[in-house]
């Protein structure tokens, strides 16, 4: 078995933009602005009207290329992704290493080069010329833009300065200075307003009036991190900006001299997800919470209903005054969370722990926002200074409870809708140790938790008692309990899962195999499967009720959280550095895939990860077969006019007899002769030889043709293969001609029975078998009848094709009764 027998990438979610610059196309058909993007191996479009995806294009490359300019690869794509060589300059990075170019305005063949020495160049690339050089600003050159005016280029340098420069006059026209580091981008605005904006590797843009020569205004914290592109539409007051924080911005100037204003926008998380989990039955959404501190949801039918929830904050008023930049009471990254819809429509439906806090946050997927409660315990005396933290949550099946365990070993029960406390497990702490996972059961009779001290507790969930404890042969990482079944299992510390059945109260599995710590467990929607994932890079398939390893697959960088669909469709992981979440599809849903235990010594393969388009990059272009099954009947597929009139010809020809006869043209053109069929061919020349004799040879009016001599020669194959690139006039010839009276044999007609009998018993082609035959019988029913040989051969043709048409009436029989026991079963 090679990669994974269950699981195939299907795409990635949350990706939008990475550290290139975007490139802006308008398309006159449209009447739109579309930006381009560039993620992995990977070029979106968007619409700047609405920032919706318009297509993925997905750029196959030498796979030791990247990406590294998306302007140069959008060049190569609009040439239909060839990657000949057009032109080669070299140069010795030592003098001149290229950092920035650009095609002035205007100038025709002509590219304009910018080094990381400071210095300028301008080449004639159809002449392959250096045509000039300039010194430079004794700064390396990191972005070269085009202005509004010919000649006129804006530099931006390493050192924070901007020179606007007349390349044709090679005069300086003016400077500014960027405090925020070196220039990453430029755009000047085009309608009307003499306005340029610069990019910083902060984050942060600036505006600068060209006329005053002066900065008028700054954008700060635009993106999280360094601006990668900028451009403003033609004659628009609207600027585009993306970064390496997975984000695409609009921005309006709609205020004389203000700074622009957020219109619209496309973000996932700036840094990588640490925890994933559907959000509801559907499997349509899935909460994502990441480093950068916020809690998203990303839909799996349309990006236009993803939605972020925001960033965690202890102050929700001064968030929304101050922003979440200069928030002050922000919290930091949500750890694990939980999430529960049965009563999300009248309060909060998730909880959440915080990297390091002691206080767990309630928040909304409703409203799209962090909830109204923060529930803190009481016990400390809100001294957050203390070593204490949340460590895991549940939420129970009805919604009305959150269980809070922390790492000092406490349990708590809080109310989701006042956010009251409803009590702790255990006369002081749950356990001696930190709290490593926490769960209730479905009917909210029972809660099970496990500890570092390498106990596990079940709890009666609502006097609290403790029920039964169970000693586990490691310390627990976590635990998950699938709620329908009653299983939990338990991921230790020594890379080994164990399985314990809540009704019987006794480990029922154990599974090991894992090379490295166990960060995420996941069951299928019927409790069958456990699927895994660890540092050693592998995701791991084990069978519940075989208790064996059915699947296994590497991938290159370690998944750090996993969810399956609740409908079973797809599962979902996030992984190490990576800023999407990524869908591979159940194979087991669509196709029969047989399921064995993996020996002890299996090797898995590496699996890419899925992109954003919607097929997996390793997947050919799949080639349908000529037949599907030797058992089924195959149609021919040739247009109905081949074959159908093939018993109709002489009713055909009588009404296209011609009213008059041909006129000739005044002046013949020269033409070139043809052979008769339907796909055209040329005639060979003859040359006649030195001593051709001038008396007609007979002989040639009586020639076969090609389909006899294949017929005499008993090819089939052959035999079929002319039959289908003739006319019904011509294969209506052809088959006359099979006549004695016409000076055929009767051999070559047995021939073609035989040819017709092969065709049934290999069950393609069925339609033309039967108007060939059809009309063979038409044109040689008397003669067949007194000859032996071919009344043998056209039983044996009976035969065949009653046995087809008996099996094509099973068949037909068996669909038409399931269909009617499947109306009637509905009704």
């Amino acid at each position: 078995m090679k990669g994974s027998a269950i699981f195939s990438g299907f795409r990635a979610l949350g990706l939008y933009s990475n550290h290139l610059a975007h490139v802006l196309r308008f398309h006159k058909k449209h009447r739109e602005f579309y930006v381009l993007t560039a993620v992995g191996q990977c070029f979106h479009t968007y619409n700047v009207s609405k920032v919706s995806t318009v297509r993925y294009i997905l750029v196959r490359l030498n796979k030791n290329y990247r990406i590294k300019d998306i302007f140069t690869v959008y060049v190569i794509c609009s040439v239909n992704l060839t990657t000949d060589t057009y032109l080669q300059i070299s140069y010795d990075k030592a003098s001149f290493e290229v950092s920035a170019l650009m095609h002035p305005s205007t100038y025709l063949n002509k590219i304009l080069f910018g080094s990381s020495q400071g210095s300028l160049q301008l080449w004639n690339i159809k002449s392959n010329k250096l045509l000039f050089t300039f010194p430079g600003w004794a700064s390396a050159v990191t972005v070269l833009q085009q202005t509004p005016a010919v000649d006129v280029v804006g530099v931006g340098l390493a050192s924070g300065q901007i020179i606007i420069h007349n390349i044709r006059c090679n005069e300086t026209l003016m400077k500014f200075q960027q405090d925020w580091g070196p220039v990453t981008a430029l755009s000047f605005r085009t309608d009307g307003h003499p306005i340029m904006a610069s990019g910083s590797p902060i984050g942060h843009i600036g505006l600068w009036d060209l006329e005053e020569k002066k900065l008028v205004s700054q954008m700060r914290d635009a993106h999280t991190t360094a601006i990668a592109g900028l451009t403003f539409l033609q004659n628009e007051p609207l600027l585009i900006t993306n970064g390496a924080d997975n984000a695409i911005r609009v921005w309006i100037f709609d205020v004389a001299g203000g700074d622009g204003r957020l219109l619209r926008h496309r973000t996932g998380h700036s840094a990588p997800p640490t925890k994933i989990k559907h959000n509801d039955q559907s499997g349509l959404n899935i909460l994502s919470a990441g480093q950068d501190g916020t809690l998203q949801s990303f839909s799996t039918v349309h990006e236009r209903f993803n939605k972020s929830l925001g960033h965690g904050t202890l102050n929700k008023t001064r968030a929304k005054k101050k922003g979440v930049t200069h928030d002050t009471a922000k919290l930091p990254a949500i750890t694990t969370f939980a999430s529960e819809t049965a009563r999300q429509s009248d309060w909060d439906g998730i909880i959440a722990c915080h990297r390091g806090f002691l206080v767990t946050t309630t928040w909304s997927y409703q409203k799209g926002s962090i909830g109204a409660h923060k529930l803190e315990p009481e016990r400390f005396n809100k001294n957050r200074s203390l070593n204490v933290h949340a460590t895991a949550v549940d939420i129970t099946s009805c919604g009305n409870f959150a269980v809070i365990a922390l790492s000092s070993g406490h349990i708590d029960v809080y109310n989701m809708q006042s956010g009251f406390h409803r009590g702790h497990y255990g006369k002081d702490k749950a356990h001696a140790g930190p709290v490593r996972g926490v769960s209730v059961d479905a009917l909210n009779q029972l809660t099970v938790s496990v500890g570092a001290d390498r106990l596990l507790k079940i709890w009666r969930f609502k006097s609290k008692e403790l029920l039964h404890t169970h000693s586990l042969p490691a310390a627990p990482a976590s635990s998950l309990l699938h709620r329908d079944s009653g299983m939990l299992a338990i991921a230790l510390d020594d890379f080994t899962i164990q399985i314990l059945d809540m009704e019987t109260r006794r480990a029922v599995r154990r599974f090991s195999g894992h090379r490295g710590q166990i960060n995420d467990m996941t069951f299928s929607p019927d409790g069958r499967w456990l699927i895994t994932a660890s540092m050693d890079c592998a995701i791991r398939t084990w069978d519940l009720p075989s208790g064996s390893l059915v699947d296994c697959f590497l991938v290159d960088a370690a998944a750090v959280s996993l969810s399956m669909s609740p409908t079973g469709n797809f599962l979902a992981s996030s992984h190490v550095d990576g800023l999407g979440i990524y869908l591979w599809s159940n194979n087991t849903l669509c196709s029969m895939v047989s399921l064995r235990p993996l020996s002890a010594d299996y090797e898995p393969t590496v699996i890419m990860l899925p992109g954003t388009y919607a097929d997996s990059s390793e997947m050919l272009e799949y080639i349908s077969p000529a037949q599907l099954d030797e058992h089924l009947v195959t149609l021919s597929l040739l247009p109905d006019s081949r074959w159908k009139n093939l018993l109709h010809l002489d009713i055909i020809k009588k009404k296209n007899k011609p009213k008059a006869p041909p006129k000739l043209p005044k002046a013949a053109p020269f033409f070139i002769p043809t052979i008769p069929g339907l796909v055209p061919q040329f005639a060979l020349p003859t040359t006649p030889s030195e001593d051709q004799s001038k008396v007609v040879n007979l002989g040639v009016l009586a020639q076969k043709s090609t389909f006899y001599l294949q017929l005499e020669n008993a090819l089939d194959n052959n035999s079929l293969k002319l039959l289908r690139e003739l006319g019904p006039s011509a294969i209506e010839t052809e088959l006359r001609a099979l006549s004695p009276d016409m000076g055929g044999e009767v051999r070559v007609m047995q021939s073609f029975l035989k040819m017709i009998s092969s065709i049934l018993q290999s069950k393609r082609d069925f339609d033309l078998a039967q108007a060939y035959l059809a009309l063979f019988l038409k044109l040689h029913l008397r003669f067949i009848a007194d000859q032996p040989e071919l009344m043998e051969e056209a039983e044996s043709v009976s035969a065949h094709l009653e046995e087809t048409w008996m099996s094509m009436q099973t068949l037909l029989n068996q669909n038409i009764c399931l269909l009617s026991y499947i109306k009637s079963a509905l009704l």
